[in-house]
């Protein structure tokens, strides 16, 4: 797991940033690649020259000197465009033409990756670390804008040599490129800056700096025509001894041409390596863009916003440092703490029984976190796209439906999962309660006029509960909960145009948008499903709050509801969807004056029938709702039996172990030999609709791992854990990038659905109202441990057949109960940080007499004999 060589180093992209910050991808040959540090995608980016190198001398000469990559795999025709073009060959701004090492050995688990550097030529053996601050609870550390860079060699020879690393990169501004260096605080900075203003959306700048004590630098590279730039750096970087630097006046005239890029600059630090010692250089490339501005939406309706200082906002870490400078001297005087931290939570992680695909999933998806589809506005709040497109953002607004699923961030970062519900039910939700699925930016535009979405928006309330689980914070609660009740009573509200449950029958019977991009008409469990589930979370809170009038009206509409839907729409092996397809009738009901989508959209002429809909179907989110409730802690939301039955059709219907001989019209992501689940699909004895619902052929990763958990849940673990595997055999590293999971787009939200493996292998439970955790693991039970994080702590859990213990490695933890399940028998003593504890133990559950704290670097344990 997570060791990459040859081939399958191909399509690597290891994202190096901060959550909302930007990043800049590690590749797996060592090149710094997909530059996306400017508020906005850039896939597939070269900052042309950016590169390290390294050279090895004796004393009296250059043994060897090389650029610290290995080589570029094919294609080698080209890409691009004119003379960098398809037809041109390799780009020779990616450095390929220069000597490499022969032997490169990628170690990728994030947030850290290693890139280990040999060859027969070269004097030593290079280990080049690099990550960015991962620590859960910590986001100001964890969103800092910058790349960290420890590249240790070891002198393989029997004697002292000396060895120059290298350090150029391109000045990624346009236009005019001022490149200065400068000593601060004992660091060698150089910064990268142009001439635009303060308030200009192209703003910014960048450093790489160091703090080795021997450095050179050169503030330009030559500038020239054709391939003197390029030329001229080897031979003076190669030559013996250190180089001079070289400077321009920005008005200095200097005959160049199209072959030329950026001008580039560089920093080097030499180091004196005794045979057989080892010694490392330190580097951070730093970036400032702070200006962000809406750029996708075209502002028709709203031209107050176009090309004004009303579309403008600064992003979150620019209200923390002034310029790169200022990000770079933070890196390096607090480098020792942020690399302990992010090291204690990677051990945390990946030392672990959990199976090595479940590990592979939950690390390569919080990686999205790092990747533009998260951006993080002036105040600190998160914002998400759905993923990346090339150059810009993937479906944008925090789309509810898709972050339905993402469960990474409210347990790793759970400040940043309220911001993000606090965002929509001030800004997304009209009087009536009706909301919009996607926030538009900047924050005080008006609403969508776009329908609302059922799962989307019942999704929220579901997700109010949680974060209200995760905290303990009532407090929070309480200042949405005026909205929350708003948007679950828009189901019955008069003006709701679409007619979900006009009668209060807890069944969603009218028109109802989806995360699938259309709608459905009539009763299914998917979308109901939702709604019952806030119904009972909304019953929860309400009777918490006081209003037991309303507790009881949820409750009373849930109960209606649920009997209904098992009554009703399970067919034996699976629910369906209640709909007859040749009844146009069904959509009339929904045309006005000034609406006609529901004929034009879906209704199919030649076949006389209703258009992308579910029918007799096995789709892959018809129990979703109990998948989200056996993770909070809601409770049954349908009948157990039928859920189990509904779990077992999926894997017997929908499960494709190879796709070799599967029709797939829609978008591919799985192929070939490669195995995964679909979407919806029809036995042999069940009718398909002519044109079915959209993407119904399609594997789509965050789907999946939603079903493969949901499995595990209700003690599939084969068959979850194959489907997981086969998820992650799609990323391998040739075929795919590994910390890119991608539906419409790039990094991409849904595929947080992985970080619930973690949730349901470890039987993790959570009432932080209650100060209430527990454990109770599917596997391994004998010898388990794994990751936790919940509340205002984050560590280890582990258990064996002589101790549990808790241990606290961040944070700190306080509890009232623990409980256990999995412990049958009696336990002998309770003990936190050495200190007894007296406690009531009963049926797998420990109650202590009051509650107590676990500190951090302290752990408790129960000994059970």
């Amino acid at each position: 797991m997570g060791i990459y060589i040859g081939e399958k180093t191909k399509e690597i992209s290891f994202p190096l940033g901060g959550i909302g910050a930007g990043c800049i991808g590690l590749a797996g040959d060592g090149r710094l690649i997909d530059w996306e540090i400017f508020n906005r995608p850039n896939k597939n980016s070269n900052n042309g020259f950016t590169h390290f190198a390294i050279k090895a001398e004796d004393g009296q000469k250059v043994i060897d000197s090389r650029i610290l990559q290995g080589h570029l795999q094919p294609p080698y025709t080209g890409s691009g465009k004119k003379w960098r073009g398809f037809g041109h060959g390799v780009n020779r701004t990616t450095m390929s033409g220069l000597p490499k090492f022969e032997n490169v050995e990628f170690i990728g688990e994030f947030p850290i990756a290693n890139i280990n550097l040999s060859d027969n030529n070269f004097p030593g053996l290079i280990k080049l670390t690099a990550f960015n601050p991962f620590i859960p609870l910590n986001d100001k550390d964890s969103s800092i804008p910058a790349s960290f860079f420890d590249i240790e060699v070891k002198n393989v020879t029997d004697k002292q040599l000396n060895y120059t690393i290298n350090f150029a990169m391109s000045n990624p501004l346009k236009g005019i490129n001022i490149n200065k260096y400068k000593n601060a605080d004992g660091l060698h900075i150089m910064d990268m800056s142009g001439e635009y203003q303060e308030k200009d959306y192209n703003y910014g700048n960048a450093s790489i700096a160091t703090d080795a004590h021997d450095v050179n630098y050169q503030e330009y590279w030559f500038r020239g025509k054709w391939f003197d730039n390029l030329e001229i750096y080897w031979r003076e970087f190669t030559s013996f001894g250190s180089y001079n630097n070289r400077t321009y006046d920005k008005n200095e005239k200097v005959e160049t041409d199209n072959l030329t890029e950026n001008d580039v600059c560089m920093i080097s630090a030499t180091i004196s390596i005794n045979p057989g010692e080892t010694k490392k250089v330190k580097y951070i490339l730093s970036w400032y863009f702070p200006n962000c501005y809406n750029y996708w939406d075209a502002f028709k309706n709203e031209p107050e916003y176009k090309d004004t200082n009303k579309n403008y906002w600064k992003n979150y870490y620019s209200t923390i440092f002034e310029n790169s400078t200022d990000v770079a001297t933070y890196c390096f005087k607090n480098w020792e703490k942020l690399y302990r931290d992010t090291l204690t939570f990677k051990k945390a992680l990946f030392e672990s029984t959990l199976p090595v695909e479940v590990i592979d999933a939950l690390s390569a998806n919080i990686s999205i976190l790092k990747s533009p589809t998260c951006l993080r506005l002036e105040n600190g709040e998160f914002y998400g796209w759905e993923g990346c497109h090339e150059d810009t953002g993937s479906c944008e607004g925090s789309c509810t439906h898709v972050w339905n699923y993402a469960y990474a961030l409210p347990f790793l970062f759970p400040n940043l999962e309220r911001s993000m519900r606090d965002l929509n039910y001030k800004y997304n939700q009209k009087e009536n309660g009706e909301m919009c699925f996607r926030l538009r930016l900047p924050l005080g535009r008006e609403i969508s006029d776009f329908r609302a979405c059922a799962d989307g928006q019942f999704g929220d309330v579901i997700k109010v509960y949680r974060e209200w689980k995760i905290s303990g914070d009532t407090d929070w609660l309480i200042s949405n909960w005026k909205a929350v009740k708003k948007s679950i009573e828009y189901a019955w509200e008069p003006t709701n145009y679409d007619k979900w449950d006009p009668e209060k029958s807890g069944v969603l019977t009218g028109r109802q948008h989806h995360t699938l991009d259309m709608e459905l008409f009539g009763p299914n469990s998917w979308l109901t499903g939702f709604y019952l589930a806030a119904l009972k979370a909304g019953a929860e809170m309400a009777e918490v709050l006081g209003e037991q009038d309303t507790a009881d009206e949820y409750r009373a509409i849930f109960n209606r509801g649920k009997k209904w839907v098992d009554n009703n729409l399970f067919n034996g092996e699976y629910y369906h969807q209640q709909i007859d397809l040749k009844d146009k009738e069904i959509l009339n009901k929904y045309v006005t004056d000034k609406d006609n989508s529901s004929i034009d959209s879906y209704w199919n002429k030649e076949s006389n029938e209703i258009k992308y809909q579910i029918g007799e179907g096995c789709i892959i989110d018809q129990v979703i709702a109990q998948w989200h409730s056996n993770i909070i802690g809601l409770g049954e939301i349908f009948d157990p039996k039928n859920t189990k039955k509904t779990l077992q059709s999926l894997y017997k219907y929908n499960f494709k172990p190879t796709m070799v001989n599967f029709y797939n019209p829609c978008r591919v992501y799985c192929l070939d030999k490669e195995g995964g689940i679909v979407i919806c699909d029809w036995p042999e004895d069940k009718y398909k609709p002519i044109v079915p619902i959209p993407y119904a052929e399609e594997t789509m990763n965050g789907f999946e791992y939603q079903a493969a958990i949901h499995m595990i849940q209700e003690g599939m673990i084969s068959e979850g854990l194959e489907i997981v595997k086969a998820v992650r055999d799609r990323y391998d590293g040739y075929k795919r990038n590994p910390w890119n999971e991608f539906e419409c787009g790039s990094n991409y939200a849904r595929s947080m659905a992985s970080y619930g493996l973690l949730l349901t292998l470890s039987g993790f439970k959570f009432d932080m109202v209650n100060k209430t955790i527990g454990f109770n693991p599917v596997i391994n039970q004998d010898n388990f441990k794994c990751f936790w994080a919940i509340g205002n702590a984050w560590g280890t859990f582990t258990s064996n057949n002589e101790t549990v213990q808790l241990t606290v490695l961040y944070g700190e933890l306080d509890i009232k109960t623990l409980q256990l399940l999995f412990i049958k028998d009696k336990i002998k003593t309770v003990k936190n940080n050495e200190e007894v504890i007296n406690y009531e133990f009963k049926e797998g559950i420990i109650n202590f007499n009051e509650a107590i704290s676990i500190k951090q670097n302290s752990k408790l344990i129960i000994y059970r004999k």
